[in-house]
């Protein structure tokens, strides 16, 4: 394919449930295409028999299917190599989630194949329903009871250029069911019961809808970004809660979950500024730590930024997450403090809000601050403007004091006294207000209070030895204070480097270290517009670009950073080249696990056939040997003895070369099924032959499944034989079923030992005995068969506790009366194309 080929756009018709007319509108938009002259073609189209849908591809080219043979049936597929050579414009194709037939060199499964068409520029137009998407499939499963075995990742759904949802009210949809505009009219009674249910379709919907609200949400900040805007646009309620490690944390993080609770989708963001001022005082990275686990559990995000201005960091962060609402704490400084100070944070935040809504939480640490200025923080505007202010008047004020009370204090206590005053100027504005305080002081000295009164006496030396020290003293504490804000300020950076590379370490802790989750806590921290990761150093001027490991580059767009946050973001940068390697590492080592694992089972055989497979065959062995001596004379009974012996040990020995030649076929997929409707009590009779003496309960008015009936035989005797060699003396196995949503669940109960939860990950490894003492009993593929062979047949080989010690296995098999009852092609590698209820 030619570098300059365009990659083709995708369109997603998503809907809530079967039925809801994603089909209809996606011919439907076929048809107006062509109308407008576009090519467009029919790669495939499933109708499920609708008079209606079938009608709208009157007046479309449709691409013949392509005709499969699996497993002894015959199957259809979209023919993908004829839609390719006949190259239309737009191509419309069916069920996004679909498991293609394995065989001739075809996709696993269906939007492999539209990837396929979009490389080589064709459009594509597809449908998909909710419960097919991955980060769903379990939440739709624990709804509706119905297991989804076809998924389509949602990256690969994210990236179409257009998700159209197809949306219909739960009751409109039950009208159209009862209607017969669905399903056959004798499914709709079965499914207006089960899948159907107003909770499942309002359930199903509200995760359509919230799902796409999300899609939209991502393509409006993209929007926002590429075009510079910076103004809160509320299309959706988006709390941030400033956090500062102290202990009103949690009390902030709580009543920002209930704002952003009270609006339906509403997003919750806590923040942490990592710097010195205001609200990074009195950090305490416990009382973080634990305020962001509350966080996460209320289902908000945490994140960290860094910034020189508490405020302004704040303000920011919330503009570029389109914030709509934020919550802070009231200042913990007192009345006097916030008076000698200036303004804080919260005052700062408002002014600068604009129209992001500001909420100041009362807390019980509110004005409960120490009176003293924190050490930390860098010399105000304010205090720059009050000391030289300090260094005129205050001097002039105590003059005026002292001069009420002349008399009663001594020349040196109203030396020391101006002296003072000077060290608390010096302290509050540096060294010019401590040099102004000196000269000022100096002459009101001199003055005032040195013979002759009400005259200066500059020639005096001891008057310009007084200036010289009150100007030494000035310039020293000045100096100290200098110095002290300077080591004050490496602190601050140093403990703020240290809170974003501590808030980062956790995010890799907890799992979110993937490359695209630390390229986006990258930008967020540093406050960027983009952060991406490239091969080779961009030429842009705007960008910031640091290595991040071999042939990486990390790429910064934005604001120009100070050589303090590039010290940080080379750290970044060097979590981001790790993430690369283990991605590198891990893609190797998926390589790699195949090979281990045939390595594994081929060790196993290879033991297995040393004992288990020769142990039958020295018997029946030894058996024949004798019957054919010539040198002893056996009785008839003794005769008989030795041919059920060699029997025996030949029908032990066919039956684990069975087992071994079905898994093998289960393992390359070539497995031949034959489903049909099967009754459980067709099966058990021969599956209870080897263990007579198993109790069967609750099998009265069990529907049919769909199965292979000499298949499921051999799981259910599988199963029981396994269950019998592990029950106590004196217990039965038992036996019971029941129907729940449209399944048949099979329960095989012991009452041996159990299984502790860490087994049950080898439970069905081939030629392992978990828990076995006897070594006697076969290969150890009896329960990695039973699951094999479930899963060929569309269904699921699940342990469970029984209740008061031991161990259930649920075989769970789809009715037959709804699934189509035609082969499946799937073994135990290939995702299951059971149809659920109403179609796809």
């Amino acid at each position: 394919m030619s570098g300059d080929v365009r990659p083709g756009r995708l369109k997603v018709y998503l809907g809530a449930a079967p039925g809801v007319g994603k089909t209809y509108r996606m011919l439907d938009e076929g048809r107006r295409r062509a109308a407008r002259g576009a090519d467009v073609v029919v790669g495939f189209a499933e109708c499920h028999d609708r008079p209606r849908t079938e009608a709208m591809l009157g007046g479309l080219e449709v691409v013949p299917r392509a005709r499969c043979s699996y497993r002894g049936g015959q199957f259809e597929e979209m023919d993908l190599a004829a839609v390719l050579a006949r190259r239309p414009q737009v191509a419309i194709v069916d069920e996004f989630a679909h498991s293609n037939v394995p065989g001739d060199g075809r996709n696993p499964k269906r939007w492999q194949d539209i990837e396929t068409l979009l490389a080589v520029g064709i459009d594509v137009v597809t449908a998909l329903n909710i419960q097919h998407l991955e980060s769903l499939n379990d939440v739709v499963e624990k709804i509706t009871h119905v297991p989804q075995h076809e998924t389509v990742p949602d990256d690969v759904v994210r990236r179409a250029y257009q998700v159209e949802l197809v949306d219909m009210p739960p009751e409109g949809l039950r009208r159209r069911m009862a209607h017969g505009n669905i399903n056959a009219p004798d499914k709709v009674d079965a499914a207006l019961a089960n899948y159907f249910r107003p909770g499942n379709l309002i359930a199903l919907r509200q995760l359509a809808l919230l799902w796409v609200a999300d899609r939209v949400d991502e393509a409006l900040q993209d929007y926002r970004s590429q075009h510079g805007i910076g103004g809160v646009w509320e299309t959706r309620e988006r709390v941030v809660v400033a956090l500062t490690g102290g202990p009103e944390g949690d009390t902030l993080v709580r009543r920002a979950a209930r704002i952003a609770a009270r609006s339906a989708g509403g997003d919750l963001l806590a923040v942490h500024v990592a710097r010195s001022d205001c609200l990074a005082a009195g950090v305490s990275h416990a009382s973080l730590t634990r305020q962001r686990q509350l966080v996460e559990d209320l289902g908000g995000s945490y994140h960290s930024v860094v910034g020189d201005d508490i405020a302004t960091a704040l303000v920011e962060f919330a503009r570029a997450e389109n914030a709509t609402q934020l919550v802070l704490g009231t200042s913990r400084r007192g009345r006097l403090k916030r008076l000698l100070t200036g303004p804080g944070t919260g005052e700062t935040v408002t002014a600068l809000s604009g129209d992001i809504d500001v909420h100041r939480v009362t807390h019980e640490r509110a004005g409960r601050d120490t009176l003293l200025p924190s050490r930390r923080r860098t010399l105000s505007t304010a205090r720059q403007i009050a000391g030289p202010v300090a260094g005129l008047v205050l001097p002039v004020l105590l003059t005026v004091v002292l001069t009420q009370v002349r008399g009663t204090v001594n020349l040196t206590s109203e030396a020391l006294l101006f002296l003072l005053t000077v060290v608390g100027v010096a302290c509050i504005g540096g060294v010019l207000s401590a040099l102004i305080s000196s000269v000022t002081t100096s002459l009101l000295l001199n003055y005032w209070f040195i013979p002759p009164i009400g005259s200066f006496t500059l020639e005096d030396p001891n008057a310009l030895l007084a200036l010289g020290v009150f100007a030494t003293v000035a310039v020293t504490v000045a100096a100290v204070v200098d110095r002290s804000l300077r080591l004050s300020r490496r602190f601050a950076r140093a403990t703020a480097e240290a809170e974003t590379m501590s808030s980062l370490a956790g995010s890799i802790v907890r799992g979110g270290a993937t490359i695209p989750a630390l390229l986006e806590r990258t930008r967020e921290t540093f406050g960027m517009e983009s952060a991406e990761l490239v091969d080779e150093p961009p030429d842009a001027e705007d960008a910031t670009v640091v290595p991040a490991g071999p042939q990486a580059w990390l790429a910064l767009r934005g604001r120009t950073l100070s050589s303090s946050e590039r010290r940080v973001l080379a750290a970044f940068a060097a979590h981001v080249g790790s993430a690369v390697e283990r991605a590198r590492l891990a893609e190797a080592a998926a390589e790699v696990e195949p090979v281990k694992a045939a390595d594994r089972i081929r060790t196993a055989l290879l033991r297995a056939v040393g004992h288990d497979l020769r142990t039958p065959l020295a018997a029946g062995w030894a058996a024949v040997a004798s019957l054919r001596s010539r040198d002893v004379e056996f009785s008839p009974e003794d005769r008989d003895e030795l041919l059920a012996t060699a029997d025996e040990s030949m029908a032990k020995l066919n039956r684990l070369v069975e087992n071994l030649l079905d898994l093998s076929r289960l393992e390359a997929g070539v497995l031949t099924l034959n489903l049909r409707a099967t009754t459980l009590e067709e099966v058990l009779p021969m599956a209870l032959a080897d263990a007579p003496g198993a109790e069967v309960r609750d099998m009265e008015e069990i529907p049919a499944v769909l199965a292979d009936p000499p298949l499921l035989e051999r799981v259910v005797a599988n199963l029981i034989g396994n269950a019998a060699r592990h029950t106590s003396p004196g217990q039965k196995v038992l036996v019971t079923a029941s129907a729940l949503a449209g399944r048949v669940e099979l329960r095989v109960v012991d009452r041996g030992p159990g299984l502790p939860p860490t087994g049950r990950d080898r439970l069905f490894e081939p030629f392992q005995r978990l828990g076995d003492n006897d070594n006697t009993t076969g290969l150890g593929l009896g329960l990695a068969l039973a699951r094999g062979l479930t899963e060929a047949m569309n269904g699921t080989l699940t342990p469970e506790d029984t209740p008061g010690g031991g161990l259930t296995m649920v075989v769970s098999l789809p009715f037959a009366e709804q699934t189509d009852p035609v082969p499946s092609p799937t073994g135990p590698h290939h995702p299951r194309g059971a149809r659920n209820v109403g179609g796809a």
